[in-house]
């Protein structure tokens, strides 16, 4: 294997963690200036928001470790960022998910919880230049996911909080772009693998040893 390329995805040492071995040549570490660093210390310790953020964040691995689960973490990290107003950005298929989500932020306090599904606005996806033959469904009125109106409703609300329940990729990238309260995820999407995307890495010298294959993912034929 080349290791030419700057990637801590060709590192086995991981110096880093612990500082117990050496710097690897193609390090990210030792190829990134020393102000870089400077500058994200002085945002850590001296940005207000990002402070809160890093600092509850730590917070909750140091003392929570291995114990919470995500549902759970999410509810602390508002919290201890004094989050009032929750918003969930949910896809369609996870109105469910997102509703005993709500339920659960309500019981541990966070009362003001505002919800906006992907498909708000019930927009044809022609409309938004997405061609009929590409839908899921051609021929029928299929609405667009709508990522944009969704982070502006939330900001319109002025949470403080918004939090993903299974946007589709790419749009949560859409999401994260124009929400101007900070993100995090509660589900990650992945319709194959009952929203675990991590299991396709697993096996990857088994059932899905086609994602090592330097072929193109199979595509459903046009027209």
């Amino acid at each position: 294997m080349s290791y030419d390329n700057k990637s801590c995805a060709n590192c086995g040492v991981f110096h880093c963690d612990h500082l117990d071995s050496d710097w690897p040549g193609f390090c990210m570490t030792t190829h990134t200036p020393d102000e870089e660093f400077d500058y994200a210390l002085d945002q850590y310790n001296n940005d207000p928001e990002t402070s809160k953020i890093f600092k509850a964040a730590a917070e909750i691995e140091g003392l929570y470790y291995g114990r919470l689960t995500r549902v759970e973490e999410v509810v602390l990290f508002a919290q201890k960022i004094g989050a009032k107003k929750i918003g969930i950005a949910t896809c369609m298929g996870l109105v469910h998910e997102s509703q005993k989500f709500a339920k659960v932020l309500k019981a541990k306090g966070l009362d003001s919880v505002c919800a906006v599904v992907c498909k708000v606005g019930g927009i044809d996806k022609t409309k938004a230049g997405i061609p009929d033959n590409v839908k899921v469904r051609p021929g029928e009125h299929e609405s667009t996911c709508n990522p944009i109106v969704q982070a502006r409703i939330l900001n319109k609300e002025e949470t403080d909080l918004n939090v993903i329940v299974g946007l589709c990729v790419g749009h949560d990238t859409l999401f994260i772009k124009h929400s101007e309260a900070p993100v995090t995820y509660l589900i990650v999407k992945d319709r194959v693998l009952a929203h675990n995307p991590a299991a396709a890495l697993y096996t990857t010298g088994s059932y899905y040893k086609r994602l090592l294959s330097p072929e193109t993912m199979p595509a459903r034929p046009l027209g």
